[in-house]
């Protein structure tokens, strides 16, 4: 089979639901959790703020609340630069590292061969996306990749979930969406308004202000359903960010990659909840 054929065999959003969870350790598992409260990062999002951005440098709320995109910037702004003054960002990374990697080690004990499959073909994705115009996908990939399989796993699960997400962003931007009309538009289509609104920080008061703005576009009914504009303009953004997100796997086998990885994200999807302020389908691992 060729690297075409197997590209086109498997699809970016596909292969998105199979590396995903293996990221996600590092928001859902107690010992990533644990990590960020035990190098002094009390409270769930000063940990998360603190490792997300770390690749970043000791940014402060502004660009990072720029670069995220669907945090309100006030919620950004009640951890940074102040965890800076407890963790370095080198030190963030170090945590954020081990909390994945105790993680991935419980969860993957027994996948000694489909870590270093998946790792290794991830790994060469990596090296093969595009970093024009992504920040995170740039900052997280300067990193360098590790030489421990599930630490290789992990960090390069990492950067092509955030190559996705910069693409994700750019193409949201491109629709003229902000930070809060996206959400609300993905509520008015299929996701309940309390695995998003709380989980981003936006204020009752932001959020109908952005029903006001989408509705006077519309994009949604005056009771905050989706029209079919609304509908089309999310399909198009998610169609966008599939085209932005498919260079990587032009690099690799994507069927033998979807065969290592299948099992793994079986295993680890089983730590998260659905539905989740990620987005990810139930269907996630098969």
């Amino acid at each position: 089979m060729t690297t075409t054929a197997a590209t086109t065999a498997v699809t970016p959003r596909e292969l998105w639901t199979l590396f995903e969870p293996i990221h996600a350790v590092t928001y859902f598992s107690p010992e990533a959790v644990t990590a960020f409260e035990e190098a002094g990062l009390r409270g769930f999002w000063r940990g998360y703020f603190a490792g997300r951005s770390a690749p970043l440098g000791t940014v402060g709320p502004e660009p990072v609340a720029a670069a995220f995109c669907s945090f309100a910037p006030s919620m950004v702004a009640q951890s940074l630069p102040a965890v800076w003054e407890v963790i370095s960002p080198e030190q963030a990374l170090e945590v954020r590292r081990a909390g994945a990697r105790a993680a991935l080690a419980r969860l993957l004990a027994d996948r000694d061969d489909e870590v270093e499959r998946a790792g290794g073909a991830l790994a060469v994705a990596v090296e093969a996306a595009e970093a024009t115009g992504r920040p995170l996908t740039a900052a997280n990939r300067a990193i360098g990749a590790p030489k421990d399989p599930l630490d290789l796993l992990w960090h390069s699960a990492t950067v092509l979930r955030e190559h996705r997400g910069d693409g994700h962003v750019a193409a949201q931007v491109a629709a003229d969406l902000d930070g809060c009309e996206i959400l609300v538009l993905r509520v008015g289509i299929d996701l309940p308004r309390s695995e998003l609104q709380p989980y981003r920080g936006w204020t009752d008061e932001e959020w109908e202000a952005a029903e006001a703005r989408l509705t006077g576009r519309g994009l949604l009914t005056p009771d905050g359903k989706a029209t079919d504009a609304g509908r089309a303009v999310l399909a198009g953004i998610e169609e966008a960010t599939d085209r932005a997100a498919a260079r990587p796997w032009a690099a690799v086998d994507t069927v033998r990659l979807r065969q290592a990885l299948e099992p793994l994200a079986r295993t680890v999807a089983r730590t998260l909840r659905f539905p989740n302020p990620i987005g990810l389908p139930e269907s996630t691992g098969g």
